[in-house]
């Protein structure tokens, strides 16, 4: 079987703990991503997953342990400093304006990279104009890149439930990250648009060079597009290593895959 190679380490975490109160959320983890791979967080649900997504882009700080992130040491990242470090994120729980379309909800994810400032913006002249076009077309490139133009100009609060999950992921792309943490992209998905959503995801990761942070259940798709995969159990580390080392791990057989038949 080919084995992909991969580049640096880009992420580094190491003895990450994370305490709410007496409940330990997260106890002594450490793993590392490499540039340009696929690497997956599996466990059941209460395992720590999400908050490890959250670690990782700012949202909780964790009360020991240290995060390297491009070979500087970051003790406590904000949420908007890993958006401009280049860090995207989608959610559990879709999180968009139900009322916008789906391009302008993809607009939003250019914020970041919009350099005039509101009066001009508002004003929509000179400088700003130019920039919205050319943001603009980024989006529709991610538009026709996700197969949606259909619904561009549809609100989202229409859209079935595999389609606002779509966008949302064209929105987390509109930011050019280099690092994008998915947070269960498949979940209450039927077979066919798993198959899409996974398609995707390796598209966005050959084709853009995208490193991408996967949390999900379906340990087919996890093992079928995965690099790299840790094994969280109620905020421990089980295991760490390829999907062939997970899968044949007693203690993640035990604790999560469950006994082969």
């Amino acid at each position: 079987m080919y084995e992909r190679k991969f580049g640096e380490v880009i992420l580094d975490l190491k003895g990450i703990s994370l305490s709410f109160g007496a409940m330990r959320v997260l106890n002594n983890i450490s793993f590392n991503v490499r540039k340009g791979e696929i690497r997956s967080i599996i466990g059941p649900n209460g395992a720590g997953k999400s908050s490890m997504l959250n670690v990782i882009n700012g949202v909780y700080h964790p009360q020991e342990g240290e995060i390297t992130f491009r070979g500087e040491v970051r003790k406590e990242m904000k949420v908007h400093e890993a958006a401009g470090f280049g860090i995207a994120r989608t959610f559990q729980n879709i999180a968009l304006f139900k009322g916008m379309s789906t391009l302008d909800n993809i607009m939003t994810g250019r914020n970041l990279k919009m350099k005039s400032n509101m009066f001009w913006q508002a004003l929509y002249w000179g400088k700003a104009q130019k920039e919205e076009i050319e943001h603009r077309k980024k989006v529709e490139e991610i538009i026709d890149f996700l197969e949606i133009q259909a619904i561009r100009k549809t609100p989202v609060g229409r859209l079935p439930y595999g389609m606002q999950k779509r966008v949302e992921l064209g929105r987390a792309l509109a930011a050019e990250p280099e690092i994008l943490l998915l947070d269960e992209p498949m979940a209450g998905m039927n077979v066919e648009e798993k198959e899409d959503m996974s398609r995707f995801v390796l598209d966005i990761n050959d084709e853009f060079g995208t490193t991408i942070v996967l949390i999900e259940h379906d340990m087919g798709v996890v093992m079928d597009i995965s690099d790299r995969v840790v094994v969280l159990d109620y905020g421990r580390q089980l295991a760490d290593g390829t999907p062939d080392v997970v899968r044949n791990n007693q203690d993640v057989i035990d604790a999560y895959l469950g006994v082969p038949h």
